[in-house]
């Protein structure tokens, strides 16, 4: 059975998950400044290798936070465009949920705080 929703739910689904996808960017800055930090004062092998090992994991990151922004924000502009089509049908037309970006985010959403936690064990140990 496919789940429908309202173009205004679907607009706001995607206005909610642009605001944490700006939360998680700027977290990201914070992040790093924290590696930086720990990479300034502690120059062990072992203390360096970790801190890359972050930094990859922190781009990666990054790069898949761009992503989903860029996705979410093209599914936007087609739900603009159907409502330009009809404007008079709009409160009442229904499209088929975004379940794959909904997956997509709490994915991510995961990921990020599996890094963060993992991030932050680390920087205990060497702050």
């Amino acid at each position: 059975m496919t789940h429908t929703k309202t173009l205004y739910e679907l607009h706001y689904d995607h206005k909610e998950w642009l605001s944490k996808l700006v939360f998680y960017t700027e977290e990201i800055g914070i992040m790093q400044k924290r590696l930086e930090e720990i990479a300034r004062k502690n120059t062990s092998q072992e203390v360096r290798a970790s801190v890359e090992h972050f930094q990859n994991q922190i781009i990666i990151t990054e790069t898949h936070a761009v992503d989903l922004r860029k996705e979410i924000q093209h599914h936007e502009v087609e739900i603009e465009k159907i409502v330009n089509a009809n404007s008079v049908a709009v409160d009442h037309k229904r499209l088929p949920d975004h379940v794959d970006h909904r997956d997509t985010m709490a994915s991510f959403e995961k990921l990020f705080a599996e890094l963060r936690k993992e991030l932050y064990v680390f920087l205990a140990k060497w702050m």
